[in-house]
């Protein structure tokens, strides 16, 4: 028999992986006081590296409370959606950001993977985007994908 598990010992991970965001969004924050940096495209990689873990979390929570909670399964679900959503502004973000600072423009910065001569990279922003949509597109309609309007007012 296990002792009860308290509050706060309960996901270890993911409480670590929401304060280092935390802690993120507070040096960002020191940062932008001093000297205003635009974000980069290595940024915007581990950026979208954190959602799509977090998409992939959602996805499996849906799943899982669905059976047993039928209404929360759906927020859930709608809520692997938004996060998709989020995830797909930051790739495209990614390639709108130039590769640095000497090749800026479209070319410099569209996604060819195949005229790498070693062929291409295993897991780039791309490919763990294709993987993601694959996953979404399977358990969503296109409808579902739309964008999204709140009807609260600020």
């Amino acid at each position: 028999m296990t002792p009860p598990t308290r509050p706060q010992d309960a996901h270890p991970y993911l409480r670590a992986a929401s304060a280092g965001v935390r802690h993120h969004t507070r040096a960002l924050a020191r940062q932008d006081a001093t000297s205003p940096a635009p974000v980069d495209r290595l940024h915007l990689d581990v950026l979208h590296a954190h959602l799509t873990a977090l998409h992939q979390l959602l996805d499996r929570l849906a799943e899982s409370t669905r059976p047993p909670h039928p209404a929360a399964g759906r927020h859930l679900a709608t809520a692997h959606t938004r996060m998709w959503q989020a995830t797909t502004e930051i790739h495209s973000a990614f390639h709108l950001l130039p590769i640095n600072a000497a090749a800026e423009g479209a070319e410099a910065s569209a996604c060819h993977p195949e005229r790498l001569p070693e062929g291409p990279p295993v897991l780039t922003i791309c490919q763990r985007h294709l993987t993601a949509g694959h996953i979404i597109r399977r358990k969503t309609t296109p409808t579902d994908l739309r964008t999204h309007t709140t009807a609260c007012v600020q």
